[in-house]
């Protein structure tokens, strides 16, 4: 058997016999592994589409709007020509004999008859009572509508701040898995090192506590990477699974952010929609206040009426009757003075609310403003103790392979840089998040760098 086999036979290639060998058995062709299914990955453009889409407060604030229109509706209804229509048919029984047909056997009147009509009423003028309702409908509409804008501002801040929180806690575990890895590696090397004698067993130990610290950080970190993304689909109103990666995206400068405080005061009292709102509903206010002040005064009104009446179908008899009338209530136990005085009221409330808001826009304008200079400050610090923390591992390694380290210097070099690592991070995506909010506080929209 040895013989047959080509490769121990020491004949020449010319010399051996040719002998029939068996065709080799063809290899199944391979099968190719089972494709992973890819990861699905979220994009800041998605997540703020979905929350516009889904998000229960912008549906509450939309239904709202809607609403406040349809008031609006209502209240000009009552300037338009009211018309109805009236048909009735009456039959009655008496014994009185001056009208209707007797019937001889009993003595009993029997009348019937049959009547239809329309009737047409307008209100020619009341002082300034039913348009002042409508103009007050009308401002109160619009402050809803100024409303509307400003919750979805707030809820795509949110959906974006969340993002991030979100992709900063991915990046993290990408830190605690890179960080076990380099201390599973130096575990490895203490592990040779104390097995040629060169470094004591105690090394060994706090090299695997060190491991065992590095993969409970890992836990952790996955488990609140995969918190915040329960959050973010709750920001975006989304119920589902939270399997997905979200997308490395970076926020633009926001316009004007190195103004000074008092232009960006100033365009945020010209761009939000809360503010915008107050003033609606301050004008609304003041136009309840003029129409309750036409109840001093008559309301006019004119009415034409038209009907055909007859006691048989065949026998109806038309007619028209027009007329104008006034309306004016002299006393009503001084309730109109009562009404201007609780609307005065609710004037100063809505100017003193808006006051407040301007006080709670400049604050949050100044504060966003500063943390923006904060955080752009403090992503150039991490920068440097990022590079300062990666030097210090790489000599702290070297000298421990050397021998001239310990463990105790590898393992300090170690926390350093994975500490450097998460600043870094935080850094980056607390600048992205301040000029999140600083957009948000300025009546901005926000959203991914183009």
């Amino acid at each position: 058997m040895l013989a047959a086999t080509p490769a121990l036979s020491q004949e020449p290639p010319e010399q051996r016999p040719q002998q029939q060998q068996p065709a080799p058995a063809q290899p199944a062709p391979a099968q190719p592994p089972p494709e992973q299914p890819q990861q699905r990955v979220l994009t800041l453009a998605e997540a703020l589409r979905t929350a516009q889409e889904r998000q229960p407060q912008l549906r509450q604030a939309q239904a709202s709007t809607t609403a406040a229109n349809a008031r609006v509706d209502q209240s000009f209804s009552s300037l338009l020509p009211q018309v109805s229509a009236n048909a009735s048919y009456q039959r009655s029984f008496s014994s009185n004999t001056n009208f209707g047909t007797a019937d001889p056997t009993s003595g009993i009147i029997r009348r019937e008859g049959f009547n239809v009509g329309a009737t047409v009423n307008q209100l020619i003028w009341d002082f300034g009572r039913t348009t002042g309702r409508w103009r007050a409908s009308q401002e109160t509409a619009a402050a809803q509508r100024s409303n509307e804008q400003q919750t979805q501002s707030d809820v795509l801040a949110n959906v974006q701040t969340v993002y991030f929180n979100a992709l900063a806690q991915q990046v993290l575990v990408q830190v605690a898995e890179e960080t076990l890895r380099n201390q599973q590696a130096h575990l490895d090397q203490v592990q040779a090192q104390v097995q040629v004698g060169t470094r004591p067993e105690i090394d060994l130990v706090q090299q695997r506590t060190l491991v065992a610290n590095a993969r409970l950080q890992l836990i952790q970190a996955r488990n609140n990477s995969a918190t915040l993304k329960a959050q973010l689909n709750q920001a975006m109103g989304v119920e589902g699974p939270t399997d997905y990666a979200v997308q490395e995206e970076v926020v633009g400068l926001v316009r004007g952010e190195d103004e000074p405080t008092g232009t960006l005061v100033d365009m945020a009292f010209q761009n939000r929609a809360d503010l915008a709102a107050t003033d609606h509903q301050l004008l609304a206010q003041e136009q309840q206040l003029s129409a309750t002040r036409g109840n001093f005064f008559p309301s006019i009104n004119v009415s034409l009426s038209a009907n055909e009446s007859g006691p048989t179908p065949a026998e109806l008899q038309w007619g028209i009757t027009g007329q104008v009338g006034l309306s004016w209530p002299l006393f009503q136990g001084g309730i109109t003075l009562a009404q201007m005085r609780e609307q005065r009221a609710n004037i100063s409330s809505v100017q003193a609310q808006r006051d407040a808001l301007r006080q709670q826009v400049r604050l949050e304008v100044e504060r966003a403003q500063l943390a923006v200079h904060a955080a752009r400050e403090s992503v150039t610090a991490a920068d440097e103790a990022l590079t300062n923390a990666r030097e210090r591992l790489r000599m702290a390694e070297g000298r421990y392979r050397a021998g001239v380290g310990n463990i105790i210097e590898l393992s300090d070099a170690q926390l350093s840089a994975t500490n450097a690592e998460v600043q870094r991070v935080q850094a980056s995506y607390d600048l992205a998040t301040a000029r999140t909010e600083l957009a948000r506080s300025l009546g901005q929209q926000t959203g991914p760098q183009t």
